[in-house]
């Protein structure tokens, strides 16, 4: 089974997504695919609390910042993989150089194969991501082209999942499918 989960930031979307995780690996292994880079010091708490909230859940972690299938290789497939965020792995793969400041045009298309290679070989997985496109702002062009792929992404991951789950000021609203919870 494939769940995509997506909703505003820091609105409790990892923890809803490691109970589903939980719930669907059973007795199977459980990974947890990092892929957030820490650049300061929130980003280092926030990885730490994330560590913490899965402390004792029996997860793996799978630092896997970039080429995200390449973790279905370090990992038994009939597991179940929470993959936490596509929002982060989109800016690893474009910004693999962040002092270049130089996107690289074929990071959309790197994060949708990889993470639809997931959802076709994975026996179970759990996709995280910040939904950050739906204001009325208009950014510059690099923060624009950078919430368009994200939205690109989302799309394509919600098309092929199973259960697309919105979190919403602390509600849950399945968009397509259904999961016990």
């Amino acid at each position: 089974m494939n769940v995509f989960i997506s909703g505003g930031c820091k609105n409790g979307k990892s923890g809803f997504a490691q109970d589903i995780a939980v719930k669907l690996s059973a007795n199977r292994p459980r990974y947890y695919v990092a892929t957030m880079v820490p650049y300061d010091d929130e980003d280092r708490k926030r990885i730490a609390l994330h560590i913490s909230d899965r402390a004792n859940l029996g997860f793996t972690t799978l630092e896997t910042a970039r080429d995200i299938s390449s973790c279905l290789t370090k990992a038994e497939k009939n597991g179940t993989f929470l993959i936490d965020s596509v929002t982060a792995l989109l800016l690893n793969e474009m910004f693999p150089d962040t002092h270049s400041g130089n996107a690289d045009e074929h990071a959309l298309q790197r994060c949708i194969d990889g993470l639809l290679k997931i959802t076709e070989n994975a026996e179970n997985a759990v996709f995280v991501s910040d939904y950050i496109y739906s204001d009325a702002i208009r950014y510059d062009t690099f923060t624009e082209n950078y919430r368009k792929s994200l939205a690109a992404i989302d799309k394509a991951l919600a098309k092929a999942c199973d259960t697309v789950i919105e979190l919403c000021a602390g509600n849950v609203i399945f968009h397509k499918g259904r999961i016990e919870l």
